[in-house]
């Protein structure tokens, strides 16, 4: 029998493009993932519930929208990741698989359907993320504040985490969102300060970093949570540093995982990154005094987040259990 060789992929045209403001780009080959990065296409039963849901409720998640490798996984699980605001991003990072452009007015009946799906879903821990909306006064704080109150309302019993932009240069926007009590807050700084102006061009790392911290100063007790990507071009070095900023505004749980390219146009892969080396940086990082570490190649913000919610809040209450008495809860935390 003759080998067959493989179908060019056709290139679509500008128009077509999910992303038109990276058309211009050069072209990055997408290079093959190694063994270890490579998951099933979903089939479970409970995964195309778990879609319909989501599709009755005219939901949009970013597991769809940031092609997510473990939404087969998620899913299957009945966990889901809401994105709130729509699925167009004022912002352009050249990593993310998320609609670039001038997003529509904000769904004032959103937040109920998303309370809605999650007392449907029967999530114990949820997690509710969003779009950059930079064309928002308060770039979206009240809405998600409206989100978590409609989550209360509708399923009191779970916790919730959420996934926030920036708001960078939205004075009062931050405090709107604490305000509401999400259970944890999670924000990420995407990759080493040095690929910022190439890889998150419209946000700043140590303005980032200070949201995490003011987190922090307003409710103590929450939990705080940050990630990055690795296989950019970062160095161990500059992975290290990271994390020793990330605890000098004392978060909690470290994400880090591989960065996947999601299409020609988008930042090329450095290298992947291979497990042991994953190894070693939870290994440091736990060294650092994170309460909690999830560092593997298909590590993403929202995965497993059930369960590594109730492992931060064990550690919490363990590492409580050991302060000296009078000690204050920010340091304890």
């Amino acid at each position: 029998m003759p080998t067959l060789s493989p179908r060019p992929a056709a290139v679509p045209s500008a128009a077509a493009l999910r992303h038109p403001e990276k058309a211009h780009r050069p072209d990055n080959p997408i290079k093959r993932k190694p063994e270890w990065i490579r998951v099933k296409a979903p089939t479970h039963p409970v995964y195309h519930e778990t879609r319909e849901l989501m599709r009755d409720n005219k939901l949009v998640t970013v597991c769809e929208e940031a092609a997510c490798p473990n939404i087969g996984e998620c899913w299957s699980k009945r966990h889901a990741t809401m994105m709130i605001m729509g699925e167009i991003c004022t912002r352009a990072c050249s990593f993310c698989n998320i609609t670039t452009g001038m997003p529509k007015h904000l769904d004032a009946d959103e937040p109920r359907r998303v309370g809605d799906a999650v007392a449907k879903l029967g999530l114990q821990h949820v997690v509710v993320t969003s779009v950059d909306r930079d064309d928002l006064k308060d770039g979206g704080a009240r809405h998600f504040a409206e989100t978590i109150g409609a989550i209360r309302r509708a399923a009191p019993d779970t916790t919730i985490e959420i996934l926030t932009p920036d708001f960078l240069r939205k004075d009062g926007a931050l405090e709107v969102v604490v305000e509401a009590r999400p259970d944890v807050f999670n924000h990420n700084l995407e990759t080493v300060p040095k690929l910022y102006p190439s890889i998150r061009p419209g946000a700043r790392y140590f303005h980032s970093l200070r949201l995490l911290d003011r987190v922090k100063e307003l409710d103590p007790m929450v939990f705080t949570k940050s990630g990055i990507m690795v296989g950019l071009g970062e160095t161990r070095v500059e992975v290290l540093q990271v994390m020793d900023d990330m605890r000098s505004a004392e978060i909690d749980f470290l994400t880090i995982g591989q960065y996947l390219q999601p299409t020609v146009k988008h930042a090329a892969v450095d290298r992947f990154v291979e497990p042991a080396e994953f190894e070693d940086y939870a290994a440091m990082a736990r060294s650092k005094g994170f309460l909690l570490v999830s560092a593997t190649p298909l590590t993403r913000s929202s995965y497993h987040a059930d369960r590594d919610f109730a492992a931060l809040r064990a550690a919490r209450e363990a590492r409580l259990g050991m302060q000296p008495a009078g000690q204050g809860a920010r340091s304890a935390v």
